[in-house]
């Protein structure tokens, strides 16, 4: 956990700390190391905090501003940005916490720089995904309590400082506890066999008897539709709209960095076939046409993302008494499924298209340009893109309200 006092945001130059960053997270990946170097410059430069009140001592940004750094982060290294998902998912919780003390202890940490990861879903079992039924259970022990059980998908978890798991009360009931990584019993594996997205330690997390402290315990209060303490039917569209919206704009930088290889793939090849349209290859109208093709798709989409992230913007600025307008809120979680439907559609090309440009001496596995598809590939899988389509298509027909949990 952060023991140094981080420089002040005024003092940071974002693009470069994006930068050094990506760089260090390249130099582990050649050195067949995990990233936890570049995990430790986000600690430093206080990135995590941005969204945080800047009267909390956070940078104070809108969500489109989080949303365009965020971008901007998985353009230069997709897996770190994708490692801190969870932990913005943490602190926009506890920013809205109703609990001053709850939300005070938390954004302290985070303002010092601390990561918070996730250890949520689990394999197995009859429960549907967004049921909130877990087969982990937290349970009383004399003055604290026992967290007992196994998680899988646990992205950034084994690169942070605090893990929030989800379980089951005695009562069934669903319920949470943040509990530092370095806890005795609590154990996180690197068993992420995923094509993609290979170093975000999203594999599994073991809870053996951990004692959890009973102010680490935290009702669960806005994840989904139902669950005991919801202040509003607002809240799960608040939750699943930016979850999910990350994982977009994740994609969307992965896109930029593919343009970003593209041009530079072009440049360096030296020839090009006699049956093409220019002795060199950045001179052939083709490979200029396949490039302008990506280049736009990436920008349709980033757009598309940003304008998503204004509506969050616009129906947080709504909340009032604890409460946000239902209609504004319901059309950000809109705008975010359909910025994703297009994404995912467009990353594939993008991916694809990228060899178009390349030729065959793009395929070899030095380049490693494989990985803009396979990353995309994967964290479009998170939440099948079928279910997004017919939900929105549901809506405009028949104005049934989207799906209200925070895996929408």
């Amino acid at each position: 956990m952060s023991s140094t006092s981080p420089p002040a945001f005024g003092s940071v130059d974002l693009a470069q700390t994006i930068a050094d960053i990506g760089a260090k997270a390249k130099q582990c990946k050649r050195a067949g190391e995990d990233i936890f170097a570049a995990i430790d410059l986000v600690r430093g430069s206080r990135l995590g905090a941005v969204r945080v009140p800047r009267a909390d001592g956070g940078g104070g940004w809108s969500v489109r501003e989080y949303f365009s750094m965020l971008i901007d982060l998985a353009d230069a290294d997709a897996d770190v940005a994708h490692i801190l998902r969870s932990h913005y998912w943490f602190v926009e919780e506890r920013m809205r916490a109703a609990d001053p003390a709850v939300r005070k202890r938390w954004i302290t940490r985070v303002v010092a720089g601390d990561i918070f990861g996730n250890a949520i879903t689990e394999l197995g079992g009859g429960a549907a995904v967004g049921s909130w039924l877990f087969e982990t259970k937290l349970t009383p022990h004399g003055d604290a309590y026992l967290l007992h059980g196994k998680k899988y998908y646990c992205t950034g978890s084994r690169y942070s400082d605090w893990v929030l798991v989800w379980a089951a009360d005695p009562n069934g009931a669903a319920t949470t506890a943040v509990i530092p990584v370095t806890r005795r019993g609590v154990v996180f594996d690197d068993d992420w066999d995923g094509i993609g997205q290979r170093l975000t330690g999203s594999g599994s997390g073991s809870f053996d008897q951990v004692r959890v402290e009973p102010d680490e315990v935290l009702m669960a209060t806005v994840e989904t539709a139902g669950t005991t303490g919801q202040q509003s039917k607002s809240d799960p569209y608040l939750v699943g709209q930016f979850v999910q919206l990350i994982l977009t704009a994740i994609i969307v930088g992965i896109m930029r960095s593919a343009v970003t290889d593209a041009c530079a793939t072009v440049r360096k090849r030296g020839r090009t076939y006699s049956h093409g349209s220019a002795e060199k290859a950045r001179d052939d109208p083709l490979l200029q046409q396949v490039i302008g093709q990506i280049a736009s798709y990436a920008f349709a989409a980033e757009a598309a993302v940003l304008a998503a992230a204004e509506a969050q913007d616009r129906a947080l600025a709504s909340i009032s008494q604890g409460s946000a307008d239902f209609d504004l809120t319901h059309r950000a979680s809109l705008a975010a499924a359909q910025t994703k439907v297009i994404v995912d559609e467009l990353a594939p090309r993008v991916g694809t298209m990228l060899f178009d440009a390349g030729g065959s001496s793009a395929i070899t596995q030095r380049e490693d340009l494989d990985r803009h598809w396979r990353n995309a590939r994967t964290i479009a899988s998170h939440n099948p893109t079928p279910y997004k389509a017919r939900a929105i298509g549901d809506w405009l027909v028949n104005q049934t309200e989207l799906p209200n949990n925070g895996f929408f």
